[in-house]
């Protein structure tokens, strides 16, 4: 038997089936469940019967060699990789799953995405998203600027979801596109029968094929594969771990829906829908202004809070509290908040609540902080406020007046309840 052949184990009257991995150890077997689990057996002790050879093909490569067929009657979609699970596969030769990154792996990792558009690929980063930092924001940003000034009529970015929330942010505010931007991700991979990397990225192509040229987020709607939703860029949060509907938009519905089963049918065309306004494609012409300061900070007010964390920041250009309630910290560290202001950092209060604006002028502590000089960020959330402050000085005349004013969508003039 070898690597890539598929096998029946058993040991202890326990049969298992799948296909044969690399071991790190002659000792063990290890096993690809057709479930998509691994499972590690001791050589010794299991029986092996091969019930298929080379049902993977295992070397330097198994992809081959591939071309995207040219089109004229389809528009152009870009696939921009930082790095994530959306476009990955086995890798046989070690049983990891592995990202691929040019137009030829991503088709052949989700094949449904062919004959939807025409399709290049372009790699910017291959990193895990807790890694990602400003540079590599600013690298996208000049990726996907010159991808549609080059003639894309949408791009679609595969991205971690852990931190795409922050440069989903950082693209709306550094971006004026005419296009759409859609951002996709994976909460699970590409080797479980429960992984959203297919309808995610077959319906983020379908998104950005249509109107709204806007930076958006697409993943799913809901745990069954029946839609996806498309949020704003700088309204959506990422709210759980692992499910797979695990984003949303903050404070109301979802911009729009993308049918998967209509995406999948005869009219792909009638996918999506949108239930609010939106930059409509063609609106905006292509312009990019790149530069953030990251000398930024985003604190955390929490109860009992050691006042030397504040004190530690005070020579930062800018800082982001993320207060309780109406956005409220300790009376005693306004002082310090004062001091910052009158050396020249910009401070701007957002809230720890999931919904609602700040309003420091119901209680005296709100008047005090305003007093002080710290700036309302009305409803933004905390993660694009700490983002919008890093571009706002360097990109706007006033930076603490831009911090109460709505400039990608990431603002809006009225919290009102809602219901889905």
């Amino acid at each position: 038997m070898n690597v890539g052949d598929r096998v029946r184990v058993e040991r202890d009257a326990v049969t298992h089936e799948g296909v044969l991995l690399p071991s790190s150890t002659d000792e063990e077997l290890v096993v690809k469940l057709d479930g998509g689990y691994n499972v590690g057996l001791d050589r010794e002790q299991a029986s092996v019967e091969v019930l298929e050879e080379n049902v993977h093909t295992v070397g330097e490569s198994e992809t081959g060699d591939s071309t995207v067929a040219f089109d004229e009657d389809l528009p152009t979609v870009a696939l921009v990789s930082t790095g994530g699970t959306i476009a990955s596969t086995v890798d046989y030769r070690t049983g990891a799953v592995t990202a691929q990154f040019d137009a030829e792996d991503v088709l052949r990792a989700v094949p449904d995405l062919a004959g939807r558009a025409n399709y290049r690929g372009r790699v910017v980063a291959n990193i895990l998203s807790e890694n990602m930092d400003a540079s590599i924001w600013q690298e996208l940003a000049d990726a996907v600027h010159e991808e549609i000034a080059n003639g894309a009529d949408g791009v679609v970015v595969m991205h971690g979801t852990d931190t795409m929330q922050y440069t989903a942010s950082a693209l709306a505010l550094m971006l004026d596109t005419p296009v759409p931007v859609v951002f996709t991700g994976s909460q699970r991979s590409a080797d479980r029968p429960s992984s959203d990397n297919v309808m995610n990225a077959v319906c983020a192509v379908e998104a950005a094929k249509a109107d709204c040229a806007e930076v958006l987020v697409c993943m799913h709607a809901s745990e069954s594969d029946d839609e996806c939703a498309l949020h704003r860029g700088t309204r959506v949060r990422k709210g759980h771990t692992s499910r797979r509907d695990a984003f949303e938009t903050v404070g109301a519905p979802a911009l729009g829906t993308v049918d998967y089963d209509t995406a999948t049918g005869e009219t792909p065309e009638d996918a999506v829908e949108f239930r609010g306004d939106y930059v409509a494609r063609g609106e905006r012409d292509l312009a990019l202004a790149p530069a953030l300061n990251e000398d930024v900070e985003l604190l955390k007010f929490h109860p009992g809070m050691d006042p030397a964390r504040l004190e530690s920041l005070s020579d930062a250009d800018g800082l982001v509290i993320e207060g309780t309630g109406l956005g409220h910290v300790h009376t005693d560290l306004i002082p310090t908040l004062a001091e910052f202001v009158d050396d020249g950092t910009v401070v701007a209060m957002s809230s720890a609540c999931i919904e609602g604006r700040v309003c420091d002028r119901v209680y005296d502590t709100g008047r005090d902080l305003l007093d002080a000089g710290v700036v309302e960020a009305e409803d933004t959330l905390p993660e694009t406020a700490y983002v919008k402050l890093m571009w706002a000085l360097e990109n706007h005349d006033d930076p603490a007046a831009a911090m109460g004013t709505d400039l990608a969508g990431e603002a809006t003039d009225r919290s009102t309840p809602w219901q889905a």
